[in-house]
């Protein structure tokens, strides 16, 4: 398994991060244990959750159980050191998590204190603010995303006072180091220059959704990134399982997130299923599994520190480890880019 040193940070990453989110809905916590185990055994390191997990669906009966099951797991297994782990940090508008409260320094120490407890352990080694207070063109609201109503003082100041508090809790001992997710590049910047100002820890990685459906990032993200030694971790690479090809011809597979979500989170229509057709055609065409080509291309790009991937049995997983053994060539890029010349965010 290829490591990367995720934002020149230090922090040695697999290549492909085990995602979770599924832990305690969709998958059982002996399930989720089995995932974590056979992960490692294949060179995996890193694992990513959130408070708010699991979701489908989202509850407020069920928020923290994610974080919950993998204390559980390291509390049995004792393989602390071996594991890099990742969570975050729910922003503004969740009613299930503080009510909907932003961030802000009166929540990072407690909200950091929660986490730490239900994961069984005494630090966390990227704390990732889940989206930003002022809001985010991501999850399909970059069709109206509309900045103009953002105060740029209320940001900086947000920022300002963010910092103060994750920088305490560096010194603590109770973060290692800080990500964003969700957010745009000027976002990515804006913090990266608070961090130096103040002293506080620098974002070394940015967690937006990427994948050959979704390239948003390539443009202002992917430059932000390259400049501002931000490495994209990436989620979603399977376009929320269309890329696999099983939802294809109208088929709903049982227990697959489509059952349970029936619009894939404003994923699913036309456009995108012809786009999938047209990314399966490269897959045969060039002898690939279509799964193996989804990861291998988001694992390639200059700018992406580590892909994560999500599994709902271990015979998915199996298939996504196989991914770490394929190298794309250029023929295959060319041809991924004609499709998304020709199917250009199709969702």
């Amino acid at each position: 398994m290829k490591m990367n040193n995720l934002g020149g940070s230090g922090l040695l990453v697999s290549e492909l991060c085990l995602g979770s989110m599924t832990w305690g809905t969709q998958n059982t916590a002996e399930e989720a244990h089995a995932q974590i185990d056979h992960a490692l055994d294949a060179g995996i390191n890193f694992i990513d959750t959130a408070e708010m997990y699991p979701v489908n669906p989202v509850s407020a009966h069920t928020v923290g159980r994610t974080e919950q099951i993998i204390g559980q797991w390291l509390e049995k297994d004792k393989r602390r050191k071996e594991v890099i782990l990742a969570t975050k940090h729910s922003g503004e508008g969740l009613e299930h998590v503080r009510d909907g409260a932003p961030i802000s320094s009166k929540t990072i120490a407690a909200t950091i204190e929660g986490s730490l407890r239900r994961l069984k352990t005494d630090y966390i080694d990227l704390y990732q603010f889940h989206w930003p207070n002022r809001g985010s063109y991501m999850f399909r609201n970059n069709w109206r995303f509309d900045p103009s109503n953002q105060d740029r003082t209320e940001t900086i100041a947000h920022m300002e006072d963010a910092m103060a508090a994750l920088q305490a809790e560096v010194e603590r001992g109770t973060i290692r180091h800080f990500g964003l997710s969700n957010e745009s590049a000027w976002g990515m910047t804006m913090w990266s220059q608070m961090a130096k100002q103040t002293g506080g820890p620098r974002p070394i990685s940015i967690q937006n959704e990427y994948s050959l459906m979704c390239r948003m990032a390539d443009t202002d993200v992917a430059e932000a990134c390259i400049n501002e030694n931000i490495d994209m971790f990436a989620f979603s690479p399977m376009a929320t399982g269309l890329l696999t090809g099983k939802y294809q011809g109208g088929a709903v597979p049982e227990g697959s997130r489509l059952s349970l979500n029936p619009d894939l989170g404003g994923r699913k229509g036309p456009r995108a299923f012809e786009a999938v057709d047209a990314y399966l055609k490269v897959a045969a065409d060039h002898g690939l599994d279509p799964v193996h080509m989804a990861l291998a291309w988001c694992c390639q790009r200059s700018f992406v520190g580590s892909v994560i991937f999500g599994a709902t049995s271990m015979g998915q997983l199996e298939v996504a480890l196989g991914s770490t053994q394929v190298t794309l060539d250029n023929a295959v890029f060319e041809a991924l880019d004609e499709v998304n010349r020709t199917h250009p965010l199709p969702y």
